[in-house]
């Protein structure tokens, strides 16, 4: 039996903050009712594609979007710290077009290089990948050869997938747009550490029309 490990990654419901398309961050941010159903339909999903663990991020946002999974598998969830989300400095609660308009050339470096130019006050992206990579090979360890849910954020996946598939953490922007919510994006993590990712934004329920 091998002991590579699956995991299911998924970004949190939808929240009162991304539905305006505002960073939420660090920020505890409620999710919306469509990021409630978001959830529903990721414990759906779970019921019928059972995994033998379930790890969020501390935030609520990922946590409640993993409550229905974890009802329905009857899983106890697991919390890991280094899977919270980017603390956005001056751009938590905020849009890249507030902060466009107030200092066009910082939102324009931050664009061409997010890594190198972050916002004012944010945490070094090139230290989230490492912290969000670190996370997700614990996770891995904790479950060899299993499959394992993760419910967290998308700028921390992203930067993550870059850092475990050998990809510049300043092109997360350019090579993974957006991680859609409650999507499922397939990682197998080897025993040394390396991965490889098998399917990326899989809807959990067919969308509707």
């Amino acid at each position: 039996m091998s002991a590579d490990t699956t995991l299911l990654l998924a970004r949190h419901g939808q929240t009162v903050w991304h539905a305006e398309n505002r960073y939420a961050g660090v920020s505890d941010v409620p999710l919306t009712d469509t990021g409630r159903a978001q959830a529903e339909a990721l414990g759906r999903w779970a019921a019928a594609h059972p995994v033998d663990a379930i790890w969020t991020s501390p935030l609520s946002r990922a946590v409640i979007t993993a409550d229905p999974a974890c009802r329905a598998l009857g899983l106890t969830p697991h919390r890991e710290p280094g899977l919270r989300e980017c603390d956005f400095g001056v751009l938590e609660g905020r849009t890249l077009a507030q902060f466009a308009a107030e200092d066009a050339a910082a939102a324009e470096a931050f664009r061409t290089d997010p890594v190198a130019h972050p916002f004012p006050g944010a945490e070094n992206p090139a230290a989230a990948a490492e912290r969000g990579a670190a996370a997700l090979r614990r996770v891995a360890a904790a479950h060899p050869g299993g499959r394992v849910l993760v419910v967290a954020h998308n700028t921390l996946f992203r930067l993550v997938l870059c850092t475990l598939l050998s990809i510049p953490a300043r092109e997360y922007r350019r090579v993974f747009p957006r991680l859609r919510n409650a999507a499922i994006s397939e990682l197998l993590v080897k025993t040394d550490g390396s991965a490889a990712l098998l399917s990326l934004n899989v809807p959990c329920e067919p969308e509707r029309p």
